[in-house]
């Protein structure tokens, strides 16, 4: 029997081991979140300027904004999910590869016992990682297509104890709606619960 998906054993990921030598301690880690979050070099989030004065004197504020009236004080983790957390940037950057690489998820418990931080934090971390991933990019853009069908067996085709005897049509399928972007052709499928 060929297979025509990869399994678990096909997924591209990086190991632990890997992930440990990316992320040795806070500076590298702070590295590379610098580099996704401010590809083009610090820019203030208040404004969006690029006029920022940066490597300030201070240990947790150390770019300041030109532009701005009041000229705030800003730095890596402003306006973004790590904004008010105690976690490293080692921390974060870790959970984020976790949450990432997992299909569903990871729970806060494992996230716990793998950052040796409280089962609190984890949960508060993962919630936070949850909703960036919700605030992202939106799915579809341009004009959309959507249509709705039904899945599932007919009943006449069931065994006596099996059927529904609910009447026709409808009775005992799935609803499944799709939405369908035609600019890039994304298609974005879900089950509708019917009760």
């Amino acid at each position: 029997m060929a297979r025509n998906a990869p399994g678990k054993s096909d997924r591209e990921g990086v190991s632990l081991i890997q992930l440990l030598r990316m992320f040795p301690d806070d500076a590298a880690a702070e590295k590379w979140s610098a580099g996704k979050i401010w590809p083009d070099g610090p820019y203030c989030p208040h404004c969006g300027s690029f006029e920022a004065q940066s490597n300030i004197a201070r240990k947790t504020m150390a770019h300041r904004c030109r532009d701005c009236p009041d000229r705030p004080m800003f730095s890596l983790e402003t306006g973004n999910a790590m904004q008010g957390t105690k976690l490293g940037y080692q921390a974060w950057a870790i959970a984020i590869r976790l949450v990432a690489a997992n299909l569903k998820g990871v729970s806060s418990a494992k996230l716990h016992r793998d950052l040796e931080i409280t089962q609190k934090s984890a949960w508060r971390l993962a919630h936070r990682l949850g909703e960036a991933r919700k605030a992202g990019k939106p799915l579809l853009n341009g004009p959309v297509e959507a249509d709705e069908t039904y899945v599932g067996g007919k009943e006449a085709s069931k065994r006596s104890r099996k059927k529904l005897k609910a009447g026709r049509g409808a009775a005992g399928k799935a609803a499944v709606a799709g939405i369908r972007d035609r600019a890039t052709g994304r298609v974005v499928a879900e089950w509708l619960s019917l009760r």
